[in-house]
């Protein structure tokens, strides 16, 4: 994968964690919004471990979620700064840094190697599997998600694309 298409993808992870914080910030079912913070900050928690793993740094996770449940407006704050980090990561990297292999252990304390590339795409694939999650959430309680889709983003950052 290219390193631009990751700038697009993280891009677009950063923009789709904004609408969906944008459209929780309206829901009223607290047990709902719970749920869906837990959720959320799970994607925050394994996208920290993540990051570390990528510095060569300890995490300080022994779980991929925490016990405390962060409120929606720290959590917000928080995930804002960690997209911002992948996205200006991102930039920094050539195609033989994507490819550089990382060990590290697992929250469980298994082993693992994996190559920068795979990393981000896991951090990518993980927070809009969970996001889709929320999604549920949310229509369940007759909310409509935000449509959090790469083809949205690419229109809406650059908006000259739907001039054909």
């Amino acid at each position: 994968m290219s390193v631009t298409m990751l700038q697009s993808l993280f891009g677009q992870k950063a923009w789709a964690n904004s609408e969906l914080f944008d459209v929780l910030a309206t829901v009223t079912a607290e047990a709902d919004l719970h749920m869906a913070i837990r959720t959320l900050n799970h994607i925050y928690v394994v996208d920290r471990i993540f990051r570390a793993h990528l510095l060569g740094e300890a995490h300080g996770y022994d779980a991929t979620n925490t016990k405390a449940t962060p409120t929606l407006e720290e959590l917000r704050a928080a995930v804002k700064e960690t997209d911002a980090w992948f996205q200006g990561y991102v930039a920094t990297l050539d195609d033989a840094a994507l490819a550089q292999p990382v060990q590290f252990r697992f929250t469980d304390g298994d082993a693992g190697t994996m190559s920068r590339e795979e990393i981000l795409m896991h951090v990518i694939t993980h927070g809009g599997y969970h996001r889709g999650n929320v999604g549920q959430i949310l229509k369940n309680i007759s909310v409509a998600p935000p449509r959090d889709l790469l083809t949205k983003y690419l229109h809406v950052a650059e908006p000259q694309r739907r001039a054909v």
